[in-house]
């Protein structure tokens, strides 16, 4: 059991089943909402039996031994999916696209919560993948795959090595990099994000790093009302991303 995967969480076990689900071993589900006839798992539970994938149903209590997580009364084992693309794939990727590309590049976010919140956002507004440097950066885990509600599935997630480089190389292939900092004078709204566009957002704390900050073309800031400096970063990623998708239709 130690070498599988678990995936808990209403959508993102629905995710793994509609994408994944030859990885999936095991499926536990709490046996008072499967005799409840909850609607939200009679999907899942219809996948699982399709695929005949094994059910077991258990008690909460022992679905919390299995995972102290929120697991929504259910909980999957899987083998290990590598669901992180390889850097080498990404201009693959873009040469592949009928339209001009839309990327989320985080620079250093460290919680899974943001992360998969983050990857929500992307998915919904259509991003074609979401890009972060491999080190000092939060991966896919399952935490982020539950946040994230079925997006980690779905979405391309690209760790590169050298973010920078990365940066730049994008700025070859004509995609426009659009920082979001606090303290830039250009409105979000003002800026042109009907092309090819990146939106990158910095860490938790510290925002763009000073490197990242000097590759984009353009900083700009989510105009503020309030009192309050600054916005969660999953938050200020889902502005960005929605103002980019308001402009490209």
């Amino acid at each position: 059991m130690s070498k599988l995967d678990q995936v808990y969480g209403i959508h993102a076990v629905d995710s793994l089943l509609s994408h994944h689900s030859a990885a999936v071993v095991q499926l536990y589900v709490q046996a008072d909402r499967r005799e409840k006839k909850d609607k939200r798992l009679q999907g899942i539970l219809t996948s699982a039996a399709s695929a005949n994938i094994p059910i077991q149903d258990c008690s909460r209590a022992e679905l919390d031994d299995l995972c102290p997580q929120v697991h929504q009364g259910i909980v999957a084992l899987c083998k290990p999916l590598n669901l992180e693309r390889h850097e080498k794939d990404l201009d693959a990727l873009l040469d592949g696209l009928d339209h001009p590309p839309f990327l989320l590049i985080l620079d250093g976010v460290t919680d899974p919560h943001n992360l998969g919140a983050c990857l929500r956002s992307a998915e919904a507004a259509g991003v074609d993948a979401v890009i972060v440097p491999k080190d000092k950066s939060v991966q896919l885990n399952p935490t982020v795959r539950k946040v994230a509600s079925g997006a980690a599935e779905i979405i391309p997630f690209i760790p590169v090595t050298n973010l920078s480089r990365t940066l730049q190389s994008l700025q070859q292939k004509g995609i426009w990099l659009f920082g979001a900092a606090e303290e830039a004078e250009q409105s979000l709204y003002a800026a042109d994000l009907k092309g090819p566009v990146a939106i990158v957002l910095g860490s938790e704390g510290k925002g763009l790093r000073r490197l990242t900050r000097e590759n984009c073309d353009t900083l700009v800031a989510i105009p503020m009302a309030g009192e309050v400096s600054s916005l969660n970063v999953s938050v200020s990623a889902g502005i960005c991303l929605f103002e980019a998708v308001r402009q490209r239709k």
